[in-house]
Order: structure tokens, then sequence, then C-alpha cells
């Protein structure tokens, strides 16, 4: 017959601080991915540029009138003329950052 070792068990309290400190640990992550989800998505100016591009591409085939304004979700957007050059300008209401682009009036796309 096999004899059965006895085995040290856990105690209450040993229990409850691993418990705790598990969700410590969790909330923590859980608060550090949050901000950085958070920083990604303000950051994300892929919607503008791509809207940028259109007035580009409407720009260079003459179906807007320059100087033009323009609010596109929380974002300002200007083309002006400047010597020969078109400049593209996106200023964001919330945080002031500025997407600028500069392109030549007489562009044909080669």
């Amino acid at each position: 017959m096999v004899v059965l070792k006895k085995i040290k068990a856990a105690t209450l309290m040993e229990t409850l601080v691993a418990t705790v400190l598990i969700v410590v640990i969790f909330m923590v992550s859980t608060f550090l991915l949050n901000s950085l989800f958070n920083a990604t998505v303000k950051n994300n100016t892929n919607a503008v540029r791509t809207h940028i591009s259109e007035l580009v591409y409407l720009s260079v085939h003459d179906k807007l009138t320059i100087p033009y304004d323009d609010e596109f979700e929380n974002w300002y957007i200007s083309i002006e003329k400047v010597d020969k050059k078109l400049i593209f300008e996106a200023q964001h209401k919330e945080t002031n950052k500025t997407i600028r682009v500069e392109q030549y009036e007489n562009y044909n796309g080669q």
C-alpha cells in the first residue's frame, strides 16, 4: 500500500495576499494599456491626411477655388497660393497640431 505524504497547504492569509497582488498587477497593466491606446487614437492623423490628399487631387484637376477653407472632423483646413505653390495646412482645434503639405500649382501627376 502506498503511503501518502503530508502536503503543506497554503493558509488563508497567503491566498488573500496572492489574490491582492494579482489584482493590483492587473489594474496597473489595464491603466497602462488604456493610456497607450488613448494616445494612439489621439495622435492618429490618417483620416485628415487622406482628406488632404483628396484636396490635392481636386486642386490639380481645377475642382477647387483657391483660397479654400474647410472643417474636417476636429481639423481646420486651409489652402493658400504662395508664389507658384499651393500650401495645404490642417490644424487641430484642440491640440493645435499642424500638418502642412506643399504642392506646385502646375503639378500634373508625373
